[in-house]
């Protein structure tokens, strides 16, 4: 019986959705689709870094450290997550990116959840 409720493992459910738990990325009829509220696990092996820089960005952002230390690079100024529970929020059109400067995993909430925007990483070669 569907009872609208789901139960898992943040770091299992991750590796199968480039670590989205909840958000417009799932389907419509999943407890987890949301229109309003992205959120991701991201598990980041060390020296890993954002693609490329992230301009126009439509959403507020938290990120909050788990485990490790993660650089986030915003506009006039770097920001280090060193201590677990460390965390930073930029708003609309603020731009960014990121790098784990040590094996780190990371709790993000996005919102509104916006369908088809994505950051594609520069190909390979």
């Amino acid at each position: 019986m569907d009872d609208g409720v789901y139960v898992s493992h943040a770091g299992k459910d991750a590796a199968l959705d480039r670590g989205w738990l909840l958000g417009h990325v799932k389907d419509a009829d999943d407890p987890r689709h949301s229109e309003a509220v992205e959120v991701k696990w991201g598990v980041h092996p060390r020296g890993e870094r954002r693609a490329r820089w992230v301009e126009g960005e439509e959403r507020t952002a938290l990120l909050v450290l788990v485990s490790g230390r993660f650089r986030v690079e915003l506009p006039g100024r770097d920001v280090v997550l060193a201590e677990q529970g460390d965390y930073v929020v930029w708003g609309r059109g603020v731009g960014h990116s990121w790098c784990a400067e040590e094996e780190s995993v990371v709790l993000t909430v996005r919102w509104p959840s916006v369908p088809g925007y994505a950051v594609e990483a520069d190909p390979v070669g």
